[in-house]
């Protein structure tokens, strides 16, 4: 049993490749829908936080650029212009639902810091109460280990923040329907895998590599932000972002998608 539907707190991770076309540029469609879905979530009594990608796709797209660049200063440039309109498109689209958005943006020097992570804390519970949607990124345009690695630092700030903020769920929306036993963009026997009660050598070998050319994260990312979220009571579930409309059929407890199962107090 999955007992989504009983889920009060829940982090939603956006991705790049949810956002945005292939081009950078917004896919106003896909975002359109998924505000309005998100809002109605929010409007049925669940707290609501988000994790943002998307800033360095869209600085690329608005720039004109065919793909994100790959020098570190051009990636902060980009990150910049694209935090802004990601920012002004999500206060605009809350807006058409009489919903206020916050921007929140971390870096792991934060994070790692008790009081600062104390700080975060306080900010999330406040904006919370307040009935504001938290938008979290990392903030690329000066964090620069996180751009030198490319390790798809937003699934895992995603697990993180979930962490931090005391969810009960993780929500990692990406441009595949959940774990496979294989990759299934080369492999036409691959099965999807439903639940993951234990995230084993097993489940951890089926991790592939990055995704799209605007997207830095790739399976293997999102295990790992499985590992921290369930380690900290979490469940997580992976699914597609394509069709916003499935978040009322997990949220209704169909099986939606790939969920990895929180470890349980005893476990070690």
């Amino acid at each position: 049993m999955r007992n989504i539907s009983e889920k009060k707190r829940i982090v939603i991770k956006l991705g790049t490749s949810t956002l945005a076309h292939k081009t950078g540029k917004l896919n106003i469609r896909r975002m359109t829908n998924l505000v309005r879905v998100i809002s109605d979530l929010h409007n049925s009594g669940r707290d609501i936080i988000i994790v943002s990608s998307g800033a360095q796709g869209l600085g690329s797209g608005k720039l004109g650029l065919r793909e994100k660049p790959k020098d570190i200063r051009m990636k902060q440039a980009v990150a910049a212009i694209g935090q802004c309109e990601l920012m002004h498109i999500y206060d605009n689209m809350f807006e058409r639902y009489s919903i206020t958005v916050a921007q929140i943006l971390l870096t792991k020097m934060i994070i790692n810091n008790p009081n600062h992570c104390s700080n975060f804390k306080n900010t999330i519970e406040s904006l919370v109460g307040l009935g504001v949607i938290p938008i979290v990124n990392e903030n690329d345009a000066i964090a620069i280990d996180e751009l030198e690695l490319e390790i798809g630092e937003n699934d895992s700030l995603s697990a993180l923040v979930a962490e931090l903020s005391g969810a009960d769920l993780l929500l990692i929306l990406s441009d595949i329907d959940g774990l496979y036993t294989g990759d299934p963009r080369t492999d036409p026997s691959a099965e999807p895998i439903t639940v993951v009660e234990e995230i084993t050598p097993e489940i951890e070998g089926v991790a592939g590599g990055a995704g799209t050319t605007l997207g830095t994260g790739g399976m293997s990312t999102k295990i790992n932000a499985a590992k921290i979220a369930t380690a900290a009571g979490i469940d997580m579930v992976i699914m597609n972002g394509r069709d916003p409309e499935l978040l009322y059929d997990l949220f209704e407890d169909k099986e939606i998608g790939t969920i990895f199962k929180a470890k349980k107090d005893n476990e070690v």
